[in-house]
């Protein structure tokens, strides 16, 4: 190193990452807050380079040993177009769902009033009544339309991993929203597009090795849409968190 180069020195950083952290917490703590389920969406498509950048940045999420176990599969343009289709008419057609995993998750007490209350929120926007099950399937059918998004992403991992490496997975999705967010990108996480593997294996070439736990509709979103008026609720921090000294 030459007499000439300038190197930093302990006070010059700490200054630096003193004036940095303000900003950086409050963009954390916005896309936070900012982030929701968006179910419905224009269909200007995300610049290629926006994708790989964000992507690539979410490769930076944390996992056990850092196997990095998340295996993505991100369609766009025509993918996406033939996607959609197939989805839509294999669950026009009342396929029976065959997911790679098993879903394992039913809901009742406190979780079941959380799920009813989201229901009946998106419900309300979009006029749909209780009873009325021609409109809850078709808004059922819009899953699979992908909300209109000009991209989809199909989340899985291999077969052989579970609970332990599925929490990789979730910390990877989580991390993935939270960089759209940030980059005015709508997204919505949908245990649905899991349903019918076998129609992203075919689009894909997915190893039969590798199940799907989830997909990623994502896009920018359109304001002028009702489900997107839809707002939840969170608990108090006391309802799901214990403190002790």
């Amino acid at each position: 190193m030459s007499s000439s180069e300038h190197v930093p020195d302990r006070a010059t950083n700490q200054s630096a990452i003193e004036a940095f952290e303000p900003v950086a917490i409050e963009a954390i703590e916005q896309a936070v807050v900012a982030r929701r389920s968006v179910r419905g969406f224009r269909d200007e498509r995300i610049p290629d380079v926006l994708l790989q950048r964000i992507f690539a940045l979410a490769q930076s999420a944390p996992s056990n040993c850092n196997v990095q176990p998340w295996r993505v599969y991100v369609a766009s343009g025509p993918a996406r177009d033939r996607l959609r289709d197939a989805l839509v008419v294999t669950a026009s057609a009342g396929t029976r769902s065959q997911p790679d995993f098993e879903h394992g998750a039913k809901f009742t007490g406190v979780y079941r009033t959380h799920q009813v209350e989201c229901a009946v929120a998106l419900y309300n926007e979009l006029g749909i009544e209780r009873d009325d099950r021609p409109g809850r399937a078709k808004a059922a059918l819009r899953n699979f339309e992908l909300f209109d998004a000009p991209h989809v992403a199909f989340i899985g991992m291999s077969k052989e991993f579970r609970t332990t490496v599925a929490l990789d997975v979730g910390m990877y999705v989580q991390t993935l929203m939270l960089l759209m967010t940030a980059h005015g990108i709508g997204t919505c996480a949908m245990g649905s597009l899991r349903n019918y593997p076998d129609v992203v294996r075919a689009e894909f070439g997915v190893p039969e090795d590798v199940g799907l736990l989830c997909g990623i509709s994502f896009g920018y979103e359109d304001t002028a849409h009702a489900a997107n008026r839809t707002r939840t609720t969170r608990s108090g921090v006391q309802d799901n968190v214990v403190f002790r000294e």
